[in-house]
């Protein structure tokens, strides 16, 4: 039996859908776009890999603000 791991199955309809010039999009298609990749992101969350991808972001932004401030 196969099973499909839906994160990943959302990540390669992304990946597809971004693919698409944006002059062809019409703002349905962005609006679903968006749905498609929050829903992803709320899959993804709680795992190990979207952990590791909080933290990369939030060093990034720390050292960011950081490197702004006197």
């Amino acid at each position: 039996m196969l099973t499909i791991n839906v994160a990943v199955l959302l990540a390669v309809v992304i990946v597809l859908r971004l693919r698409r010039r944006t002059q062809a999009r019409s703002r349905l298609d962005e609006k679903l776009t968006v749905i498609v990749v929050l829903v992803f992101g709320v899959l993804i969350a709680p795992t190990s890999f979207g952990q590791g991808v909080l933290n990369i972001v939030g060093q990034l932004t720390r050292s960011v603000t950081q490197s702004g401030s006197p």
